[in-house]
């Protein structure tokens, strides 16, 4: 077994080798919540859900992080009298795990608060300080700002040399040594909340963007871990500056760097800022939750995703072709399960272990190739249903556990969001579908051949499929 990841800072494939073999670490940027949700933010988590999937299948066990910016410029800005900055992050914040959890997204193992961890970034800001790398304005505003001439290494992870850099616009450039220098911590301004502002050394204030995921990758994973994950959009200026100020700090911090692409409307990224962004909650809108999993998963984590109409059309019919059989499949397991107790009422039941396909395996130990590993699926899909045609039942039963322990590392098998609404809708069209099945069978027992082919007619202009088995007649949508 060797996992080969795309390591940003390397520019190249890496064998994947973890600090414990046992527990692999990873930290993830999660959400500012200063707005709601938009598929950009859904589709980069759903990126490392699945890698965080594959990793527990190799490894067993991972440790995930995702933190929460619940403090930030914007989410002062977008704050009212009557929902002040701390209530807006904890509301826009439940919209993000709603969205999560709505397709399926495996909660993290911890989901730090920046605002919990205030004394942890200040010890490190000390740190820098201490080391010659930060400074304290001059001007006595309480700013403090990395100086990134001081560490050589700084520009390292997107291969850029300071001079061809743009001036950091994250802090006021009042008491700055450089333009590019970025602030560690915000002095206190006037107008801001009162309690928007911390006691520090360097006076009242509050912590800078990128200082809180070096304090907080550090408290739960230690000076050094595994993966560092997010957004292609993160590298710069977020991750160049959290990789400089904890290696400055001395910290190993990240071994391997991996980043997913952006989600684009016409070819355009994605933004709040651009108004092209689709909210999560709207794409998620009567939408089964698993054909939105399968849509926003089907392309390759680093390559960019661009929505269109047939989007979830395309998905909703593949999702469509696995579920019809693992429905067939597992039905024509059950009645060979019955047969084998009718022939031996003392045969105990045989425990079925998912197999992982090897071709399968391969493509998520590539770089976590989705798209080949759902080929792999559907060609499992398309073996299976032949096998069933040729009344080969082992053949059968082996496809079926291929298909649902594929399904199931990608997790496909279940959304614990899955709305009331659509459940109700499947329930009241199967109770449709089965009324027309009586009337066509209560139509053959009379011999009415031509009611029972308008009734088996109608059912197949609405695209449903008939099955007829010893046990019963099954429908199925077709795909």
């Amino acid at each position: 077994m060797t996992i080969r990841l795309y390591d940003t800072r390397a520019r190249e494939l890496r064998d994947f080798v973890p600090l414990d073999a046992s527990n692999v670490t990873m930290y993830v940027c999660g959400p500012t919540v200063q707005s709601g949700p938009h598929i950009g933010h859904v589709r980069a988590a759903l990126s490392f859900d699945v890698l965080r999937r594959w990793l527990t299948y190799r490894f067993g066990r991972v440790t995930f992080v995702r933190n929460v910016t619940d403090i930030d410029d914007k989410t002062l800005t977008n704050a009212t009298e009557d929902e002040p900055w701390w209530a807006l992050a904890y509301r826009i914040e439940r919209e993000f795990t709603q969205a999560y959890s709505a397709i399926g997204i495996l909660p993290p193992s911890y989901e730090p608060r920046a605002t919990a961890f205030i004394p942890q970034m200040q010890e490190l800001i000390a740190t820098l300080i201490e080391r010659g790398n930060a400074y304290a304005a001059p001007d006595g505003s309480g700013d403090v700002y990395f100086d990134v001439r001081s560490w050589p290494a700084y520009g390292a992870l997107t291969h850029q040399s300071v001079d061809a850099m743009e001036a950091a616009a994250d802090a006021d450039p009042r008491g700055k040594r450089n333009p590019q220098d970025f602030a560690l911590w915000k002095g206190a301004k006037e107008g801001e909340p009162a309690d928007a502002v911390w006691t520090s050394p360097w006076g009242e204030g509050r912590p800078g963007w990128h200082i809180e995921c070096s304090a907080m990758s550090k408290r739960f994973l230690g000076s050094e871990f595994d993966i560092h994950g997010g957004g292609l959009d993160l590298r710069f200026p977020h991750h160049e500056n959290e990789l400089a100020q904890s290696t400055a700090a001395g910290d190993g911090f990240a071994r391997y760097w991996v980043h997913n692409g952006l989600v684009t409307v016409g070819g355009q990224k994605m933004s709040k800022s651009l108004g092209n962004f689709t909210l999560a909650l709207d794409f998620l809108d009567g939408v089964d939750p698993l054909v939105a999993r399968y849509a926003l998963l089907a392309a390759h984590y680093r390559s960019s995703l661009d929505l269109s109409a047939s989007t979830l059309t395309e998905a909703e019919a593949a999702l469509g072709r696995i579920r019809s059989f693992i429905e067939r499949a597992t039905r024509a397991l059950a009645r060979n399960a019955q047969r084998r107790r009718d022939q031996d009422p003392s045969a105990e039941d045989i425990e079925y272990i998912p197999l992982i396909p090897a071709e399968f395996a391969a493509a998520m130990d590539d770089d976590l190739g989705v798209p080949q590993a759902l080929a792999v699926l559907h060609e499992r899909v398309r073996h299976g249903n032949q096998t069933l045609d040729d009344g080969d039942d082992a053949a059968a039963e082996r496809a079926l556990l291929e298909v649902c322990a594929m399904v199931e590392v990608l997790g496909l098998d279940d959304a614990s969001g899955a709305s009331e609404g659509a459940g109700a809708t499947a329930s009241a069209l199967d109770a449709l579908v089965r009324t027309m099945i009586d009337q066509r069978a209560q139509a053959r027992a009379d011999k009415d051949w031509a009611a029972a082919d308008r009734i088996r007619d109608a059912i197949a202009a609405a695209g449903i499929t008939l099955e007829d088995s010893p046990d019963g007649t099954h429908w199925s949508t077709d795909g």
